[in-house]
């Protein structure tokens, strides 16, 4: 039998081009196992480690024991302020200080490594490595995603690797009306690819996008030697794509390569301003994780390509003993699965060189929220998983610091109200200079306020300095002419900054919150991400945010009250609660983010000079089928035998062993169906898992559109 790998360009095209009929769903299975792995047990059948360089422990020593190095001089400091006898308010700051200074410290540090990065280069030679870009989607507007998929497949046909590689989309979409138009946008891309487009949607959606994948691997993993990963709203250009690959087959013990994405599309001013940091400060940071992270790299999910046979032999991911949140599916399980192959001896390196890696950001500060609810459970999954058998001290590592992104929450919100404690005692409190009886000296309270302040003014400097070094960097380099000159670009780092600190006393809030709710027992479930926003209205921020107002206003009447001084340090946190709703809904804003764009702030390179694949693929979406909504979305492919062909064209064979649930649901669709005076009748009588099942079964669609009108 002949594989699609196997045919030319031209002949690609042709058998596109005749049609629903001209060529499968999916190509001939190619199973490759799979095993599930036991994490109490070593790793089997990877390759021998390879042992870093004296450069990346340098940078280990720069990034992990600066930051050690800090955190005892925060310590010391701190006590030295508190004096000889602390009480137990000024331990609990202490004890709440430290890790949170050594948190700023560590991005300080990580910044200073990555002046350690290495070089990276691309090989030439041969290459016929089998290449599939697979992009898993979960009720997305596919249109777009399909868009972005088409534009790739053309860069990489003219760039030669159009006969070994193929594209492959993988569905977990269980909304009937989004599901047909999964299967009409992606029929019309297959006619505008010259590189075959597979579809298959999965029955059930077992452990989530992992599930997804690990189904892949099982079913056609041995059709590939490497696999490109794709978020629905992410691509990298064919020469990155073409690079990266190059890199993967020349070293037969890398088993991934992940990218540094740059976030595009972004038209609220919130959206611009994670655009911005991304882009500006983004590359040094990824710098720096690739200069101490080494051979022992870790994998975000996306924009990233896999060694197949890595990939199956080690990361087949066990579910977790217990309920959600911290049993179940492992969430976040792009860390797990790096780790996994790090701790087999495969290679997990970030190509901190590439630039042709993009992707969507999220549109407000409510759907940033949503978004990080789920990364947040996942990261404290992560804490069950520090104990694997054999895993890497730097994959550990990687586990903590997700773990302590969202920690750092609630800490340093109780750090602040410790401080706002200790503060009030000493205010409303009769120091007690004789407390043993017949002592001939007093004992003097203890607070050197000079040496605070200088703590204060080194968390700050920690804190801004690496975006300063990064907008001196990019002065350095095209990217400042290319954002719009020196002056717009520094000018624009300091509205991120202003911007990013009103935010930021909102975010720890919600996030304390989230982690909250993940410690009392609550799961996040799995929703569709938000690619693109719309504004808020007043009603909607304020049910979000007013809590936050009346915290910051508590606070800000109870410090004029009894002590305005701190006013000066704690202006900045209650101006960002105050102003929560208003920040919330004008970041928002497309309006606003247009403002900013045309007075040059928060401009980034790819807004001024679109890439290539980027514009082609919003012109390939506009000529796509736009999706239907509501009953119409249903309905059509019974008012049009063409397009009910072209769907049922694209629905893989249902196996011999369906789920039984998903046989129950056919049984009860037919019977409806059957008993129905019309379609429409059809339809309201069909619950939505009935109406799944016959969107999947081509002949109880055929039964339904035959029914009256």
């Amino acid at each position: 039998m002949t594989s699609a790998l196997d045919l030319t360009p031209t002949d690609r095209q042709g058998a596109a081009s005749t049609g629903a009929d001209a060529r499968p769903a999916v190509p001939p299975l190619a199973p490759l196992d799979m095993p599930v792995q036991d994490f109490t047990r070593p790793a089997q059948g990877g390759p021998d480690r390879v042992r870093n360089g004296l450069r990346v422990w340098m940078a280990r020593l720069i990034a992990f024991g600066g930051t050690a190095a800090l955190a005892v001089v925060g310590f010391s400091q701190m006590l030295a302020a508190f004096g000889a006898n602390p009480t137990p308010m000024q331990i609990a700051l202490l004890i709440l200080f430290v890790p949170t200074f050594a948190w700023v410290g560590f991005s300080f540090c990580g910044t200073l490594a990555g002046f350690l990065a290495p070089t990276l280069t691309t090989p030439e030679g041969p290459n016929d490595a089998r290449l599939v870009i697979v992009m898993p989607i979960y009720h997305e507007d596919v249109a777009v995603s399909t868009g972005l998929l088409v534009a790739l497949a053309r860069e990489l046909d003219a760039l030669g690797m159009g006969r070994r590689t193929e594209i492959f989309v993988l569905s977990d979409t269980r909304n009937p009306e989004i599901a047909v138009n999964e299967t009409l946008v992606i029929d019309a891309a297959r006619a505008l690819s010259p590189l075959p487009i597979w579809y298959r949607r999965r029955l059930t959606n077992e452990d989530r996008k992992s599930g997804n994948l690990a189904q892949f691997i099982r079913n056609w993993g041995g059709r590939y030697d490497q696999m490109v990963v794709l978020d629905a709203d992410s691509v990298m250009s064919g020469a990155t794509i073409k690079a990266l690959s190059a890199r993967m087959n020349a070293d037969p013990r890398m088993g991934l390569i992940q990218t540094m994405p740059m976030l595009v599309g972004g038209e609220t001013i919130f959206a611009r301003l994670t655009q911005f940091a991304g882009r500006v400060y983004g590359p040094m940071i990824a710098r720096g994780v690739a200069a101490w992270s080494g051979n022992t790299g870790n994998y975000w999910g996306h924009n990233a390509i896999i060694r197949v046979e890595a990939f199956a032999r080690a990361c087949g991911l066990p579910t977790l003993p217990g309920s959600p949140p911290f049993g179940g599916t492992i969430l976040s399980h792009d860390f797990v699965e790096a780790a996994a192959m790090c701790r087999a001896g495969w290679t997990v390196r970030l190509d901190h060189d590439l630039r042709g890696s993009f992707e969507g950001c999220p549109p407000t500060l409510l759907d940033m929220a949503a978004r990080e609810r789920r990364w947040a459970q996942g990261n404290l999954q992560h804490s069950r998983l520090l104990a694997i058998r054999g895993l890497r001290g730097v994959s550990r590592a990687h586990f903590i610091i997700g773990i302590m992104g969202f920690l750092m929450s609630p800490l340093w919100l109780a750090l602040i109200l410790v401080g706002l404690v200790l503060s009030a005692t000493v205010l409303l409190s009769t120091p007690e200079y004789f407390p043993n009886s017949y002592q001939l000296f007093p004992e003097w309270p203890v607070f050197d306020s000079r040496r605070m302040l200088w703590l204060f003014v080194g968390a700050m400097t920690l804190l801004l300095l690496p975006k300063f070094i990064a907008t001196f960097r990019a002065w350095l380099r095209p990217l400042a002419r290319q954002s719009g000159g020196r002056v717009r670009i520094f000018a624009s780092a300091l509205f991120e900054t202003i911007l990013s600190a009103l935010i930021a006393p909102v975010q720890m809030l919600v996030q304390t919150r989230q982690i909250f709710e993940i410690l009392s027992g609550r799961d996040s479930g799995w929703d569709a991400q938000t690619r693109a926003g719309s504004m808020p209205s007043w009603g909607v921020v304020a049910r979000h945010h007013w809590a936050h107002v009346v915290l910051g206003l508590g606070t800000l009447v109870v410090l004029a009250r009894f002590s305005p001084e701190q006013l000066i340090w704690l202006s900045p946190i209650l101006a960002g609660l105050i102003l929560s709703p208003l920040t919330s809904r004008l970041s928002a804003s497309p309006v606003f983010g247009r403002w900013a764009r045309l007075r040059g702030l928060l401009v980034t390179p790819e807004e001024r000079d679109p890439p290539v694949i980027l514009s082609e693929a919003a012109a390939i979406t506009r000529s796509l089928p736009q999706p239907v909504t509501g009953p119409a979305a249903l309905m059509r492919l019974a008012e049009d035998p063409d397009l009910l062909a072209r769907h049922s064209a694209l629905l893989a064979p249902l196996p011999d062993d369906l789920p039984r649930a998903l046989r129950l649901d056919r049984v009860t669709a037919g019977a409806k169906i059957d008993h129905a005076a019309s379609r429409g009748q059809a339809l309201r009588d069909l619950d939505p898992a009935e109406t799944d099942a016959m969107l999947l079964d081509a002949a109880l669609l055929t039964r339904w559109s035959r029914l009256p009108a």
